[in-house]
């Protein structure tokens, strides 16, 4: 910041100190505002004085984002209501209008989607980003519109309520798809009464609230009256349908012995301030999933406190249902007035609790665990291809203990069918990327039969000594970072052993293909490397690179052998003739479709050689 402006500031804060004298001590809600007149951040106060004076008074205490948020501040907006929660309320609105640049903001809140059950007299189930007030039940919010749709398959697999949207009358010519196979009970065709459907539709919001055991409950006397009333079809369908509820209950997690419902909170942050909030449901003692939600604004010095505070007061001001409990990973600000707002907008008590030890603590870790991961795969999400990159060579050298990240990487495999045409290939990636004009082809030639490791370990003798003569291009004297071999700990040793023969102290390591894990010399364990890691994405992406190129190596050469048996065996076909074969008919089995006068056509193929050449090749078909 210039001196002019600093100075401009500092006289902007003469006069807002000024004004602080005729802001009342009473509840309500503060704008800050630029030189420009925008909101910077909106916060909310038992005592608007008091707490605009902590803004405008002694720095010495503040954080880095408050210090940087006061420098910018050129004027203020005060709005007063008549109780503190009325306070939060006008925040989470004013928050959501204006998405100030200091405030702590759900990322994309106003996209977040629900399920919306239809206030209609045959009720659809539906994915929605609109919250209408038209009588409608909403759940929600998810994070994505995946995570609805995940819910609306299992729903729609569950219960046979209607996915068409066409005016339900009864008196349909036929009934879709769904009420042949038995996923929907057919109201389009009057199959069905509104009483009846409704009673579809209930099981649809008990499972949804959580209360599972209610829906099987029901459908179990459902099923015996019908069975009594020898409605065996029907009740054949209520079987099935409870059997698929309780398959999908025994996946749940019981976490207490109780029919207790909370929400369990946790967040991660970045080393860039990024962060992420992972909610758990636990619904009847039942831990029914947990959902993570990106923050935007959240900066290296907010607290993990100050980050669930902006959560929970956006999140719960459109969820569709709130617990009576709330267990954080930390203290909330603002507690008191966060649980009286809670419980007015539940119509009952809600609590929340930080606990320090027990079942409930055991289940924040659980949470904290999980937004730690979703907040590292976003991280990666995030990054360019370069950054990427960098963070996949990083986490290989960790892994494997390797001096310096592995820039050049070479990776060998070998290609034979029953110990026939055996070759090898090597490829290299430097930085990440492929480098195709220092690729080999190795034709393995001191070998007899199938012998994979003695394949390749002719393969990297030979590209190493080559490496060791003085008289070889730049390509072949580049030594790898990483030697990295197709197999497991065969071919490793193999190699090792080649290594070890010129004198050669080369990091190298074997990727197996069964449970993609990474060998190496000394360990008798192999390393793991995370399913999502940017490290195992590139050793698999640099191994199916030397399996392409050997693999089609090996058939160029098994193609040139079977044209030499084939062809060349006919009295009469020498190089030219055979060229020119192919060259009309393209193959093989091309010849051995033509006709007679097809063959004679072509240049130096006189009647009696095609006649000879459709005998020799009737026989068999190409191999």
């Amino acid at each position: 910041m210039s001196n002019q402006s600093a100075a401009r500031i500092f006289q902007d804060h003469r006069l807002l100190r000024a004004r602080l004298a005729a802001v009342e001590a009473a509840p309500g809600v503060y704008l800050l505002k630029d030189a420009q007149g925008r909101v910077l951040y909106v916060g909310k106060a038992s005592s608007l004085r008091q707490r605009l004076r902590a803004y405008f008074g002694s720095r010495s205490g503040m954080d880095g984002k408050t210090r940087e948020l006061v420098e910018h501040v050129a004027d203020f907006e005060v709005i007063r209501t008549d109780t503190p929660t009325e306070a939060l309320i006008l925040e989470n609105e004013l928050i959501k209008r204006y998405r100030p640049r200091f405030n702590i903001l759900l990322r994309d809140d106003k996209t977040y989607p629900f399920i919306r059950i239809t206030n209609e007299p045959f009720p659809r189930v539906i994915a929605t980003r609109r919250v209408v007030q038209d009588g409608s039940r909403y759940f929600g919010p998810y994070p994505s519109a995946g995570a609805v749709h995940r819910t609306l398959d299992l729903l729609k697999r569950l219960f046979p309520y209607r996915a068409c949207d066409i005016d339900i009358t009864g008196r349909a010519a036929r009934p879709c798809l769904y009420y042949h196979i038995g996923r929907c009970v057919g109201p389009c065709i009057g199959a069905v009464s509104e009483t009846a459907y409704r009673r579809v539709i209930e099981n649809v919001v008990l499972f949804l609230e959580g209360r599972a055991e209610a829906v099987v409950a029901r459908l179990r006397q459902e099923m015996e009256e019908a069975a009594e009333q020898l409605e065996f079809e029907r009740a054949a369908r209520l079987r099935d349908e409870l059997r698929a509820i309780e398959h999908v209950l025994q996946q749940q997690k019981i976490v207490t012995s109780s029919d207790e419902s909370f929400d369990v909170l946790a967040v991660a942050q970045g080393a860039g301030g990024d962060a992420c909030v992972q909610v758990g449901f636990v619904r009847q003692g039942k831990l029914l999933g947990s959902e993570h939600y990106l923050m935007a604004g959240a900066r290296v010095d907010d607290t993990p406190g100050a980050i669930l505070t902006s959560f929970v007061q956006q999140y719960y001001a459109q969820a569709s249902s709130i617990p009576p409990e709330l267990v954080l990973q930390s203290p909330v600000e603002d507690e008191a007035m966060l649980a009286e707002w809670l419980s007015q907008r539940r119509g009952g008590a809600v609590r929340l609790t930080v606990p320090a030890e027990g079942l409930r603590r055991e289940l924040v870790e659980m949470i904290a665990k999980s937004a730690v991961q979703n907040l590292e795969q976003h991280r990666v999400r995030w990054l360019n291809d370069e950054q990427r990159t960098t963070l996949a060579l990083e986490e290989l050298a960790e892994a494997l203990a390797l001096d310096r990240l592995p820039r050049r990487i070479e990776c060998f495999d070998v290609s034979q069918l029953h110990g026939t045409n055996v070759v090898a290939s090597m490829v290299v990636f430097e930085h990440g990327k492929p480098k195709k004009s220092d690729y080999r082809k190795f034709q393995i030639k001191a070998v007899e039969g199938q012998d994979d490791f003695a394949s390749l370990r002719e393969a990297v003798l030979r590209r190493y000594r080559r490496a060791l003569a003085s008289e070889q291009t730049e390509a072949w004297h580049s030594l790898p970072d990483l030697l990295l071999i197709d197999g497991g700990k065969g071919q490793l040793s193999a190699a090792r052993q080649a290594l070890d023969e010129l004198g050669l102290d080369v990091p190298i390591a074997a990727l197996a293909k069964e449970r993609e894990e990474l060998f190496v010399p000394g360990r008798s364990e192999p390393i793991v490397l995370p399913r999502e890691s940017q490290a195992l994405f590139l050793v698999q992406r640099i191994r199916d690179e030397a399996h392409r190129f050997a693999l089609t190596f090996h058939r160029t050469r098994r193609t040139r052998t079977v044209l030499h048996s084939v062809l060349d065996e006919i009295p009469g076909i020498g190089p030219r003739r055979r060229r020119e074969l192919l060259r009309r008919f393209g193959s093989v089995e091309g010849i051995r479709r033509a006709s007679i006068e097809e063959l004679a056509a072509v240049p130096g193929i006189s009647r009696a050689l095609a006649e000879r050449i459709k005998t020799e090749l009737s026989g068999g078909s190409e191999p």
